[in-house]
């Protein structure tokens, strides 16, 4: 990253070093202080009106330059993320969290600066929304469809990969680094999840089966011997290329991909073990990778004919009503 300044190098190495941030993280970190230095420059009138945007050198950013940086700052920052780069409510609390994260850096751990101006920086307000997912009928659809593949090598590794999201609730990054060593005795895989943690996956017999279906035709002459699911290229199937596959079946069945998308497979299996497995939410939690039980408490909340027959379960609710 030759445009990196060396303030800000410092601290994606000691994230990913040092903390053990996951690497997709800290690129996430990296995106977010890029746009906020070039912004700052923008603000501090330090390149000319004209300059494009994204073409905004900030390798010269330095010590100085981030003393002088104020909480009036980083509110307009927000505020340019809203109104010019039309971010939503998401999108600026990862850009407050980089920003709360990297000042807290200078200030705490290497105490590079005197005051911390993100300190009492707040994110954006967000309303909290139920989970977008495929009903029972719209998954066995979805499956449906890739049986319709004609190549039976590709037949076989989609079904496996939509039936990996549609049972076991992964997210995308941890379904695309399965490696064939981490499958133990068939019944149980180990995965990288968020916060580069590792957690295991209990494989339900129609995911051992499907694995065992895929492993029987799967590419042997590749790139990456341990990987589980094989491109065309021979390699690992990375996240976007499992993407693109999962959207093709999207369109082949009717479904908005700018609504579904692969972590819309993560809140189905979610939401199917909730609605019909009687999934205790704490071992919900669990499965999903969640840290706080609060993320997994919106899968609570989905199923609203469950909670009309918990009340019409009542056994007041039968008694009729006489003269009051």
């Amino acid at each position: 990253m030759d445009n990196t300044p060396l303030i800000l190098d410092d601290y994606l190495n000691y994230m990913e070093t040092i903390r053990g941030t996951s690497p997709n993280t800290v690129k996430e970190y990296y995106y977010d202080l890029n746009t906020f230095f070039r912004f700052i420059k923008v603000r501090y009138k330090l390149v000319s009106s004209d300059t494009d945007f994204d073409e905004i050198e900030i390798h010269d950013i330095d010590l100085d330059l981030v003393k002088k940086i104020t909480i009036l700052d980083l509110h307009a920052f927000i505020s340019f993320t809203d109104k010019k780069l039309q971010n939503g409510n998401h999108a600026k609390s990862r850009k407050v969290s980089s920003l709360r994260s990297f000042f807290k850096y200078l200030y705490s751990t290497v105490a590079l600066i005197e005051n911390n101006p993100a300190e009492s920086l707040e994110g954006p307000k967000t309303n909290s929304r139920y989970p977008v997912y495929l009903t029972l009928d719209q998954s066995e659809m979805l499956l449906n469809a890739i049986l319709e593949n004609p190549s039976e090598e590709y037949r076989k590794r989609d079904y496996a990969i939509i039936m990996l999201f549609l049972n076991c609730g992964l997210r995308l990054s941890e379904l695309a680094s399965i490696n064939i060593s981490k499958i133990k005795n068939n019944d149980t895989l180990t995965v990288i999840g968020k916060g580069n943690k590792e957690r295991t996956i209990y494989l339900n017999d129609a995911c051992q089966d499907v694995i065992s279906d895929y492993l029987t035709i799967r590419p042997t002459d590749v790139n990456d011997p341990d990987a589980l699911f094989i491109s065309k290229r021979k390699n690992r199937m990375s996240n976007r290329a499992i993407q693109h596959m999962v959207e093709r079946y999207f369109k082949k069945i009717g479904l908005d991909t700018s609504v579904y998308s692969t972590h819309k497979l993560r809140h189905t299996a979610a939401t199917l073990m909730y609605k019909y497995g009687n999934v205790d939410i704490r071992a919900l939690q669990e499965i999903l990778g969640h840290e706080s039980v609060s993320t997994t408490q919106i899968y609570t909340h989905i199923d609203d004919e469950r909670l009309r027959d918990a009340i019409k379960s009542n056994p007041l609710a039968n008694r009729k009503k006489n003269n009051i």
